[in-house]
């Protein structure tokens, strides 16, 4: 597998991104979906990476972005790995390498929120796995019973 930073051009990553926010307002509320769109994942204050095969066909496995909040502080976006390839740590690799580059960055923590609805179950345990526990909401978010906040500090 490859980790790449990626700008968000090419079709099978629009793709991706659009079968995530599909699944995303289909799973919570409108009030309570807080994905990205493709403009917003192209902000400054955001870092973008495609998990991709590696092999001849150099499929796309997967992706995940990192926001800049503050001084030391980001949060995981539009985490995501293609249907085709759930179950092959495909998430576990992506989030070893989203948080080692957090790290060497300067990062000292790095929250993140997901939904509460049994979808969502699978990265709830990844991201326990990883050290993440519950948290108030930070940044703009306020309290919602859809929403799920974790925090990891370095």
């Amino acid at each position: 597998m490859q980790f790449l930073t990626d700008d968000l051009s090419s079709s099978d990553v629009i793709q991706l991104l659009t079968e995530h926010m599909t699944d995303m307002h289909t799973t919570s509320p409108p009030e309570s979906s807080h994905t990205l769109d493709l403009s917003g994942l192209k902000h400054p204050s955001v870092r973008f990476w495609v998990c991709r095969s590696g092999d001849k066909d150099n499929t796309l496995l997967g992706c995940v972005a990192l926001k800049y909040l503050k001084e030391g502080h980001g949060e995981i976006k539009s985490m995501r790995t293609a249907s085709s390839q759930r179950g092959r740590g495909v998430g576990r690799y992506m989030l070893e390498q989203l948080m080692a580059f957090a790290q060497s960055a300067g990062y000292s923590e790095i929250s993140l929120e997901t939904g509460t609805q049994p979808f969502f179950y699978p990265a709830h345990q990844l991201y326990r796995n990883f050290g993440f526990q519950d948290c108030p909401p930070f940044a703009d978010y306020q309290p919602d019973p859809h929403s799920r906040f974790m925090h990891f500090s370095f």
